[in-house]
């Protein structure tokens, strides 16, 4: 199994001490927890998309880009970019630009994004954010792929003869298509027979798994094959501790913060309290042993490749400490039981460029294995 560490950036005043940070303190503090991902071997690094607080994520790509220059391997995630009010051309500029600064290392996950406040924002309704989302990826795809597009829609001004610069490093961006919700996502991304990434974050294991089910049977009637689907998957939140016990001791008057807000509220979990997320739920939550464990079962009911953790909310040094013993105590154990081939391969760029580390004359490689294949 695979690793993203990822941030919706989330800015509340702490739980337990009642320190609030300002917006400064907070992106200073994202930048670290990206370092110390890298260091201690996590494969990819996210960050979220919301407009509105106590979230302070409403400009991916530009703390992504950030967050590129004080790294060098790991990859980098939206997650999710909310395609469903953006502009493509825009979103073709921003993230192509992104993709030459980090050298190759962007991975998008697109979305229609699960907090409503962003639709009046851009101005549509939220009972057409599916159908704008599917105009508005294929307008993407056509404009990372092609030059002189000419387009016509309903959600933007007509294009004519139109290319888009920079155009991207890598000779094709992976997208992923995040999937929290309805079959119509999952349709999606298996009409295009791209990646899925099952935000699993709110309600029980048999939701999450009818719309991964669902994403594999329409690989198949579009003609791709469903057994080389990749697929990644949220987990909740992540408290690790020596019991079960412990971890619900410290981990509780966070899961209470946030589930008091507007935006987790939205979501409508099924759950009373933390002791029941955790039986019925998500939510990582105990001793490494126990959390193993549960990551196991997800992966027979979802048989994904790639999980994603979380630890915003915490305090700053905690949030450090889980993410050092996540690595610490529960990837290795997955790493050896989960293997697969997914992020084993550079990034296949575009054309030869220096190498970044060592500016010489060397070259990146010009024809390597695709990073995904279904």
């Amino acid at each position: 199994m695979k690793f993203a560490l990822f941030s919706l950036m989330m800015n509340l005043p702490n739980a337990v001490t009642g320190e609030a940070l300002t917006a400064q303190q907070k992106f200073h503090n994202i930048l670290e927890q990206a370092r110390l991902a890298e260091r201690l071997g996590f494969d990819a690094y996210g960050i979220g998309e919301r407009h509105g607080a106590p979230f302070l994520s409403s400009s991916p790509p530009v703390v992504l880009t950030a967050v590129a220059a004080a790294t060098s391997r790991i990859r980098l995630l939206t997650t999710v970019t909310v395609l469903s009010v953006l502009d493509p051309v825009r979103v073709a500029e921003d993230y192509a630009t992104l993709d030459q600064l980090s050298g190759g290392r962007l991975e998008m996950i697109i979305g229609k994004g699960n907090d409503p406040r962003h639709y009046p924002l851009f101005g549509i309704r939220e009972e057409e954010q599916w159908v704008s989302l599917g105009e508005r990826y294929e307008l993407l795809k056509r404009l990372w792929t092609e030059e002189n597009v000419t387009w016509q829609g309903t959600y933007r001004p007509p294009l004519h003869d139109v290319t888009t610069w920079p155009r991207p490093l890598q000779q094709s961006i992976p997208i992923w298509h995040g999937s929290a919700s309805s079959t119509l996502s999952t349709e999606l991304a298996a009409k295009y027979g791209e990646p899925l990434f099952s935000s699993n974050s709110f309600h029980p294991q048999a939701k999450y798994k009818a719309l991964i089910d669902h994403y594999r049977e329409r690989l198949d009637y579009y003609g791709h094959d469903a057994n080389r689907a990749v697929i990644g998957s949220g987990a909740g939140s992540l408290y690790l501790a020596n019991t079960r016990e412990e971890a619900i001791r410290r981990y509780t008057p966070y899961y209470n913060a946030f589930h008091a807000t507007a935006a987790a509220q939205h979501n409508q979990s099924p759950f009373t309290d933390l002791e029941d997320n955790i039986a019925r739920g998500p939510v990582l939550i105990g001793s490494p042993e126990q959390v193993i464990v549960k990551i196991m079962d997800y992966h027979a009911a979802f048989g994904h490749q790639v999980l994603s953790i979380s630890v915003d909310g915490l305090s700053h040094s905690e949030q450090l400490e889980q993410v050092e013993r996540f690595a610490q105590d529960v990837a290795p154990v997955l790493r050896r039981e989960l293997p697969n081939s997914v992020w084993n391969d550079p990034p296949v760029l575009s054309r030869q460029i220096p190498s970044p580390a060592s500016h010489s004359s060397a070259t990146w490689p010009s024809a390597i294995s695709p990073t995904f294949q279904i």
